[in-house]
């Protein structure tokens, strides 16, 4: 059942994925903030409705405890949403689409687990995938960034290229190897309390920079924001599905969650009509091939 909750959650964020990159293509100083007022009242709306039907008992104290996992993730989606206005810049960078694997290693590490020869190789390929697709996509797009140098200061391409992606990662990653101890490894919460404590969670974030933005003047109109609407929903589907994924066996999920990229990808090739090169087809093949090796071990 893990495995299936993990593949659902890659599809559902790469689809959320090609709809945030839709939905904030669109200027605007606080665009990045109006998709995460979205995110937390699909969210919350969706805690909601889960927390009467499945009669789900949770204390304020439930939601404290899981607060350090549901900060690491909303911080890192923030500065995600940031990142999609300089997509050339931030979001193709290696250091951020590498989390999944990092925090695999980290859980190798500190819990000293043992897989077998296949599971490490599909690990090395997924990671040789995503890194080397960042590398290509950053190697593309130089001439996006010449142009973006002459326009900006040294400071702020710095914080675009490397504290941005490099915030997103660690703050990811450390979300992720939180969750798989609360989840997996500590069993310290149930999924029902942990799914609902953090679309809470994101759903108070939500109603705060909401207030922020209208002392701003600021408006949103959220059934205008077709995009972000949709990114939003497929954004709580996937988290529904996460995790039951990593209840199960984490450190397997979070390399194949943290590819959902490359879904992305295709997608964008196929409804955006992007281009990709030979190259970045084999990355995403090499991807493909770990994610198929992780899945047959567990069958």
């Amino acid at each position: 059942m893990w495995l299936l909750c993990t593949l659902l959650t890659f599809f559902c964020w790469g689809v959320a994925d090609l709809f945030y990159k839709i939905g904030n293509k669109d200027e605007g100083e606080y665009n990045h903030l109006k998709t995460g007022i979205l995110v937390g009242i699909v969210m919350g709306i969706h805690a909601t409705i889960y927390l009467i039907i499945n009669h789900v008992n949770i204390s304020l104290i439930d939601i404290i405890k899981y607060l350090p996992v549901s900060l690491c993730y909303i911080s890192s989606m923030v500065i995600g949403y940031r990142g999609l206005k300089y997509l050339e810049l931030s979001i193709c960078s290696p250091i951020q689409n590498t989390s999944g694997v990092i925090t695999a290693i980290l859980l190798l590490i500190f819990f000293k687990e043992t897989l077998s020869l296949p599971a490490y190789i599909a690990f090395i390929l997924i990671f040789i995938g995503i890194f080397g697709l960042s590398l290509i996509q950053l190697k593309e797009n130089e001439n996006d960034r010449v142009e973006y140098r002459k326009k900006n200061t040294f400071k702020k391409i710095l914080a675009l290229t490397i504290i941005f992606p490099l915030a997103y990662c660690l703050l990811d990653g450390v979300g992720t190897f939180l969750d798989a101890i609360y989840l997996d490894y500590g069993e310290l919460i149930s999924e029902d309390s942990a799914l609902v404590a953090y679309e809470f969670t994101f759903l108070i974030y939500g109603v705060f920079t909401y207030i922020y933005l209208r002392r701003k003047g600021e408006n949103l109109n959220i059934l205008g924001e077709k995009s972000k609407l949709a990114a939003a929903i497929f954004e709580t589907a996937g988290q529904f599905f996460y995790v039951f994924a990593m209840s199960g066996s984490s450190i397997i999920a979070a390399p194949i969650v943290g590819s959902y990229c490359i879904l992305s990808m295709l997608l964008s090739r196929v409804f955006l009509k992007e281009k990709l090169t030979k190259k970045e087809y084999l990355a995403i093949f090499l991807v493909i091939i770990g994610i198929v090796i992780l899945g047959i071990l567990d069958i």
